[in-house]
């Protein structure tokens, strides 16, 4: 059985759009990610350093939204898989935790170098 629609540009933005909003809803770490970052953004663009050092810090502070967004998918799919706990299904979890972790590291991380280089 194959569970994949025929490739539509507008249908796979609207079903992106309708994960966005579900995750905006359900995932509160999610929604306070979002929030943090849009005040993360604002200080990117302030920030009187060169145009690169800006690009890395909004690339690594949407690395923090996709991976949490990887993470719910994979905490929905454990779910949907198993209510039991589980050594296995709390490891993925566990797992998806750490990659969130990692990536909010790696954005504390930039901005700490970026400002000393620039301010220190």
């Amino acid at each position: 059985m194959n569970n994949k629609p025929k490739y539509h540009l507008l249908k796979n933005t609207q079903y992106a759009l309708e994960g966005f909003i579900y995750a905006f809803k359900t995932e509160s770490s999610f929604k306070l990610e979002l929030f943090a970052g849009f005040f993360i953004f604002i200080a990117i663009y302030f920030v009187e350093v060169d145009l690169v050092y800006k690009l890395i810090l909004s690339i690594t502070a949407f690395l923090v939204l996709i991976v949490e967004l990887l993470n719910s998918a994979v905490e929905n799919v454990v779910d949907l898989v198993t209510q039991d706990i589980h050594p296995l299904a709390k490891s993925a979890k566990d797992i998806g935790a750490t990659a969130v972790m990692f990536s909010i590291v790696l954005h504390l991380v930039c901005w700490i170098t970026i400002i000393c280089k620039f301010y220190i």
